[in-house]
């Protein structure tokens, strides 16, 4: 029988000077290089910087959601 899933959470914020939508991505690409089953993400912050009148980067928080490996039986 296959173990049922478990999933481990953390906290990133991804930045960007283009769009909310890349701040994400900035978040997701970086963590997929040292963190593997990731799973999915839930957006709980966005803010911006202000330069001049106009928004100079985003900032994205999000809660990423990867699965635990599965415990080896002995």
């Amino acid at each position: 029988m296959k173990d049922p899933t478990v999933y481990k959470t953390i906290e990133l914020t991804g930045t960007s000077s283009t769009s909310i939508e890349d701040a994400v991505g900035t978040a997701l690409h970086r963590a997929n290089k040292t963190v593997k089953h990731l799973s999915w993400f839930q957006v709980t912050d966005t803010r911006g910087n202000i330069e001049k009148g106009g928004v100079r980067h985003w900032q994205v928080t999000l809660k990423v959601g990867f699965a635990l490996e599965a415990a080896s039986k002995k």
